[in-house]
């Protein structure tokens, strides 16, 4: 009566050896280490770079404990913070200058047996390792206002490619407006911006002399221009968090209009500020030297130009007509102008960039080229100097008045991208790794004495059955930590709470149960009889209880958010193992006690 069939033993046997070898790493901690990555195509991880990172460490008399090589990283590991804070500035200053970034990580201790069953412990959130987290908000009106911008030098190159007049264009807002002195040539306008621009709807008002044709985006394109521009955006945060060398951030999207950034360990909040929030790029426009400065000064400003400011504050006339952008960009370095020595940025432009760039140069032999570097709105002239051959090639430096500090973030900016709206930060915290450490204590210890309290009420209200709860409590545990670290979880502190939390609503299974068998026994039952009937009768009120949690946990996920989310994934994943551990893994240790034998009275309180 009480007896599972082998096949049930083994499969239960199974699971509780995959849940201990699984939930193991978690139980290593994790050693500091240095984690070296590629910023270029030119930087690679391979052989040769662990030879030389060797080797430099081997100079400075630096030992490490372990080296792990992989296609995108190479990660060498320290006995101490300290060891891994000095390697770390000496790689750095040692392997920057060749296109890798160094950044500060952990790697799990625990043996290459277990790590070549692909078991590995969860990753630890901001609050348990330490870090920064940024909440930012994407300016989706400046979305739509930037692609109204981009729509206006286009409409003006076309109209004059149609040969269509016009007394003006202009924009408002986030509408287009064009002024015509004539009927025929609104007209016109209108159908020849109709046809190559259909995300535009168009509308007339007034009368010759001034008819003024007004273009603004249809409501399903300015939705599709935000979602492209939250897209975009997050794409270039994750560029930019790479290039920062920070080791398993986390960058997704909150609700329709915000990021959350989380870098862990990372602690230089300003840094991570100022990269985050600039929005460099880069064009290239020629320089017009036909008409006079002191007159543009004056105010009178030819058409078609726009006066700029040197870094020396000196005025430049340039030509609004863009020749190339930062969207043509290969890869940007940091590095010395050959001629002056001083810092300089070093850029290699695409395929079509740099056939464009070739052109120019060959048509403008004599003339200056301003390069650009736009900041928050702001243009400025980097450097204008006079093209004295064609330029092949795709290379590309711009220098002026740079340190190596800024030569390297523009660099880096470069590289990233662009952000396709402007961001702000409206919500920002800093949790120190001390106070991670601390948090992690502090969580263990209650899950801790939680069970330890559990063990001993459950065991002396029960006895011996009481036992089998508490071995079913820890099977339990270790199988929710195995699950949690085969999907790779991230665990923070909600996560841990909502660990405690498992454990005190697991251990309720088990006393439905073994109060359902004293009941039994209570009506007169013999001990078999009253077994089989505590576990089938309970299972029904177990099940009942266990999805209306689940559903509980379930509308959390859904309809959470951050920490919630990782409450409810614990929480659902808890009420999933402590079943199985509560029905089957206790009434597996229950049979192999009682099942083979007669049996006059229960050790059950």
């Amino acid at each position: 009566m009480n007896r599972y069939p082998i096949w049930k033993n083994a499969i239960i046997l199974v699971v509780m050896l995959f849940g201990f070898i699984y939930s193991l790493p978690n139980f290593f901690g994790e050693a500091p280490a240095v984690q070296i990555s590629s910023s270029n195509s030119n930087a690679k991880i391979d052989p040769a770079l662990m030879g030389e990172v060797e080797q430099i460490l081997k100079d400075q008399k630096l030992d490490s404990t372990c080296m792990l090589l992989d296609p995108s990283s190479l990660r060498v590991c320290f006995e101490s913070p300290d060891k891994q804070l000095h390697a770390e500035g000496l790689l750095q200053s040692s392997l920057e200058s060749q296109g890798y970034v160094v950044a500060l990580n952990l790697v799990s201790r625990s043996p290459r047996w277990l790590q070549s069953l692909h078991a590995l412990p969860m990753y630890l959130g901001l609050d348990l390792r330490g870090g920064v987290h940024f909440l930012m908000q994407v300016d989706m009106n400046a979305a739509i206002t930037m692609a109204m911008d981009r729509n206006l030098g286009e409409i003006r190159m076309d109209l004059r490619d149609a040969d269509v007049r016009y007394a003006g264009i202009s924009r408002k807002d986030q509408t287009l407006q064009l002024t015509f002195a004539d009927k025929a040539s609104a007209d016109k306008a209108q159908s020849e911006i109709s046809g190559k621009f259909p995300d535009l709807v168009l509308s007339q008002s007034g009368s010759a002399p001034e008819i003024t044709l007004t273009a603004a985006f249809k409501p399903q394109a300015a939705v599709k221009i935000q979602e492209y521009a939250l897209g975009q955006n997050i794409t270039t945060l994750r560029n930019r968090v790479n290039e920062l060398g920070v080791a398993e951030p986390i960058i997704q999207q909150q609700g329709n209009d915000r990021v959350v950034v989380e870098l862990p360990g990372d602690q230089d909040t300003a840094k991570a500020k100022d990269i985050l929030g600039r929005t460099a790029t880069l064009e290239i426009h020629m320089v017009d030297d036909e008409h006079d400065i002191k007159e543009a000064i004056a105010g009178q400003i030819p058409f078609g130009d726009e006066l700029l400011k040197d870094r020396d504050g000196h005025p430049v006339l340039v030509r609004k007509n863009v020749v190339l952008t930062g969207e043509h960009i290969n890869d940007a370095q940091p590095g010395f102008d050959n001629r002056t020595g001083e810092a300089a940025v070093h850029i290699r432009l695409d395929g079509t960039g740099s056939r464009i760039f070739k052109q120019v140069t060959g048509d403008n032999v004599g003339k200056r080229m301003a390069i650009l570097l736009i900041e928050k709105g702001q243009a400025q002239v980097v450097t204008a100097p006079v093209i004295r051959e064609q330029i092949g090639g795709g290379q590309v430096q711009i220098s002026g008045h740079m340190d190596t500090s800024e030569a390297h973030d523009v660099a880096l900016l470069l590289r990233a991208g662009a952000l396709a709206a402007p961001m702000e930060i409206i919500e920002e915290r800093t949790v120190g790794p001390s106070l991670g450490a601390d948090n992690i204590r502090k969580g263990f210890d209650s899950t801790m004495f939680g069970f330890i309290a559990i063990s001993v009420f459950m065991i002396v209200y029960y006895f011996f059955f009481g036992f089998v709860s508490v071995v079913a409590l820890a099977a339990n545990l270790f199988l929710l930590v195995a699950v949690l670290s085969m999907l790779q979880a991230t665990l923070t502190l909600p996560g841990m709470a909502g660990i405690a939390l498992t454990l005190g609503m697991a251990i309720d299974a088990n006393v439905l149960i073994n109060e359902r068998i004293r009941d039994e026994i209570r009506n007169g039952s013999t001990p078999q009889a009253a077994i089989n009937a505590g576990y089938e009768r309970a299972f029904g009120t177990i099940l009942d209880s266990n999805i209306t949690t689940l559903i509980a946990g379930m509308a959390l996920f859904i309809f959470g958010s951050g920490p919630v989310k990782g409450f409810a994934v614990v929480l659902c994943l808890g009420i999933l193992t402590s079943m199985f551990s509560a029905i089957l893994v206790s009434r597996a240790i229950v049979n192999f006690a009682y099942g083979r034998r007669r049996v006059s009275k229960l050790l059950i309180g």
